[in-house]
């Protein structure tokens, strides 16, 4: 196997020594692949992503991308935060823009990208409207645009779609899996739904011990086709079941 692309090396992490966020944690993955973060609330998920994403530094260990230490954000590490993160005076075009001009970017290929992922995602609609005069669906979809005009060859994922409707939800999911393989980007999603989970990796990080997160499974998903499995596959329903038997639900 080669080296991995993302590497988490006897990472501890706190912010108060007394309680421990992280401990002793190491996690390897390979370009190319999918993961699924699932575990109780509190277990560090989000921390993970935001040592990945060099937001935070570990306190000990290395958190390390293509065998580089990350000692500051990436430009090849996106971002999508729980609550997307949009800036509230800003259009859904600017929204999508401001990375890329932080980035010094040209303006010609700024505009190139932002009109793209504006087309791609449905939203070009919306394109004047600023986040409140959005729905939930849109502006998961603006922040998703963000990230993905960002080009960047890992792209982390925190709750992405808890903020909408169960119909919205399902068709997002159907439109992030189907982004996710024709981009062939490295993923890391955080979800709290096992099915969710399931649906959108290839592989799993299932926290069984955390305060600190010291002890997990890190096991492939049974569905390796083109597509993502059917929700009512018995094969599905049952390995959705395992994992909640491994969280402890």
């Amino acid at each position: 196997m080669s080296d991995p692309l993302i590497s988490f090396d006897d990472v501890s992490f706190w912010y108060d020594s007394a309680k421990k966020i992280i401990e002793d944690f190491t996690w390897h993955i390979q370009a190319g692949q999918s993961w699924a973060i699932v575990g109780p609330s509190g277990s560090g998920k989000t921390t993970l992503l935001y040592l990945l994403a060099g937001i935070r530094q570990p306190v000990t260990g290395r958190v390390c991308y293509d065998g580089d230490p990350i000692t500051h954000p990436h430009h090849n590490i996106g971002l999508m935060l729980q609550h997307y993160g949009l800036l509230p005076w800003y259009t859904a075009e600017r929204n999508i823009r401001i990375g890329l001009e932080i980035r010094a970017v040209p303006d010609s290929e700024v505009r190139q990208r932002s009109d793209e992922w504006l087309k791609k995602l449905n939203i070009d609609h919306v394109r004047h409207q600023y986040p409140t005069q959005m729905s939930g669906g849109q502006r998961q979809r603006v922040a998703l645009a963000r990230l993905l005009a960002l080009q960047a060859s890992v792209l982390l994922l925190d709750e992405p779609l808890s903020a909408v409707d169960e119909l919205t939800r399902e068709r997002l999911q159907k439109r992030l899996d189907e982004l996710r393989r024709s981009s062939g980007a490295t993923t890391i999603l955080v979800t709290h739904n096992i099915e969710e989970a399931v649906l959108l990796a290839d592989h799993l990080l299932v926290i069984t011990k955390y305060a600190p997160l010291s002890s997990f499974q890190a096991l492939p998903t049974p569905f390796p086709g083109p597509s993502m499995p059917r929700r009512n596959d018995p094969y599905f329903i049952d390995f959705c079941q395992q994992i909640r038997e491994i969280v402890g639900v």
